[in-house]
């Protein structure tokens, strides 16, 4: 990887981390982010996301949409407009762009979620709703 490339990575690392810093019980790793060449100025961002045991990512959005995976447990979703729903390993979700969502580990074990974002270049991965 040359320089340049580093030290975005680590910035996205950075960005993504500082995201979800105040919120305890969850652990965010951010794996990758590539510019995506078929949707100039767009970019994708995989996370991994780890929830605690009750662990709650309060009110937010996306300035893009977010895919996701559960790998591990289940995930109480809250969609605006949409009805609540539990997302169980193996099972996938899309949160459309600017909608308001949280996300709590309604389980007893540690749920793990593997997110994408696809968004506009330089936006944050995620903007918590003030309340």
């Amino acid at each position: 990887m040359n320089r340049s490339k580093w030290i975005v990575g680590l910035g996205l690392a950075v960005l993504v981390t500082a995201a979800y810093a105040q919120m305890p019980g969850i652990t965010r790793t951010a794996v990758q982010e590539q510019d995506l060449g078929s949707l100039p100025g767009r970019q994708a961002v995989v996370a991994r996301v780890e929830f605690a045991p009750g662990a709650l990512v309060p009110l937010h959005t996306h300035a893009g949409e977010e895919i996701g995976y559960v790998i591990e447990g289940e995930i109480e979703r809250q969609v605006q407009g949409q009805q609540t729903r539990i997302v169980k390993a193996g099972e996938g979700f899309v949160v459309p762009a600017g909608t308001q969502h949280l996300g709590k580990n309604v389980g007893s074990v540690k749920a793990v979620v593997l997110a994408t974002y696809v968004h506009e270049k330089g936006k944050p991965v995620a903007t918590m709703v003030k309340q």
